[in-house]
């Protein structure tokens, strides 16, 4: 039989809990929005913003495809927002859809996960 090395068990006991740490986290999410993005974009249905989309029920959704004035850019990428597409368009605007008109990005992965699993539970 085998022995195994308290270093290797430990490692991948300490690697289980970093996950788990990393885990999406949609109430921490729902605070970072508020803080973040709720300045631009609202959540509550039929309530606009001039200066970004209402974003309930934005997974799922064709970018540029609600009422508001979307730049060109937005309205022709052909992006559909799932996780990932949201999470490197939050990571960098402009660099999924070169001409939008968002400028705002959040550098940390974990914020973004955050985010993107909030609105991920706003359903119209």
């Amino acid at each position: 039989m085998k022995l195994v090395r308290p270093t290797a068990v430990a490692a991948v006991l300490f690697s289980g809990m970093a996950l788990a740490a990393q885990a999406q986290d949609a109430a921490s999410g729902e605070k970072l929005f508020k803080q973040r993005c709720g300045t631009c974009h609202s959540v509550v249905p039929g309530k606009e913003s001039p200066t970004g989309p209402n974003l309930l029920g934005v997974v799922g959704r064709a970018a540029g495809s609600t009422d508001f004035k979307y730049s060109d850019a937005m309205k022709q990428s052909g992006v559909t927002w799932d996780a990932a597409s949201l999470d490197q368009f939050i990571a960098g605007p402009s660099k999924l859809i070169k001409g939008t008109r968002m400028t705002v990005s959040v550098p940390n992965a974990q914020q973004r996960g955050d985010i993107v699993s909030y609105l991920a539970t706003l359903k119209n």
